[in-house]
């Protein structure tokens, strides 16, 4: 496996991705114990743009900011109590829906169903971890958690894979000579 080099066009673009699921992770419409955010579609375009060890370097960040109490989690909340409460399993499961799509993305790069396939697996994956994590901490069984943290979120959630391939796609393309991405695979 090739060691992913640290350069100051990384360094900085890791951090404009971190900084966009900053901006936009808050932003959320709360529907029940888990709300709708932009926090998916953030990260879904983190590892389509950076590949998966930087993509997923940006959301662990995140994490951390958030982690610090600078509220940058769905709505405008932060901190431990955030990560270890109801909905605190979806954000570990983005670490490995992260690794997963990105792994996809870049072993697919000429096939996008492919890439789509591997970014579903991926968020079925958090959707584990969440809906476990749900049903634990808010005293429910798993199809009661299932019906309120993830049934209401899968057409929203598809959506933000195709809009993450198409916009992470054309931006990746551009960046790829700047940030020495794989793009050549089957």
């Amino acid at each position: 496996m090739k060691t992913a080099k640290i350069n100051p066009a990384t360094m900085t673009a890791v951090a404009v991705m971190t900084a966009v699921m900053c901006i936009f992770g808050p932003m959320s419409l709360p529907i029940g114990p888990v709300p709708i955010s932009l926090t998916v579609f953030t990260v879904f375009l983190a590892v389509y743009i950076l590949g998966p060890w930087k993509g997923t370097l940006a959301y662990l960040i995140y994490l951390l900011v958030g982690l610090t109490g600078i509220p940058v989690f769905s709505g405008y909340s932060a901190g431990p109590e955030k990560l270890f409460g109801m909905t605190g399993g979806y954000l570990i499961g983005f670490i490995p829906m992260a690794l997963i799509s990105g792994i996809f993305i870049d072993r697919f790069w000429k096939k996008i169903p492919l890439q789509a396939a591997g970014m579903i697996l991926g968020l079925l994956v958090c959707y584990v971890f969440g809906t476990t994590w749900l049903a634990i901490m808010g005293g429910m069984t798993f199809s009661a958690a299932l019906k309120a943290g993830v049934l209401p979120f899968v057409i929203f959630d598809l959506i933000k894979i195709a809009v993450s391939i198409s916009i992470g796609r054309a931006v990746r393309i551009r960046l790829t000579p700047v940030l020495h991405l794989q793009q050549e695979r089957a």
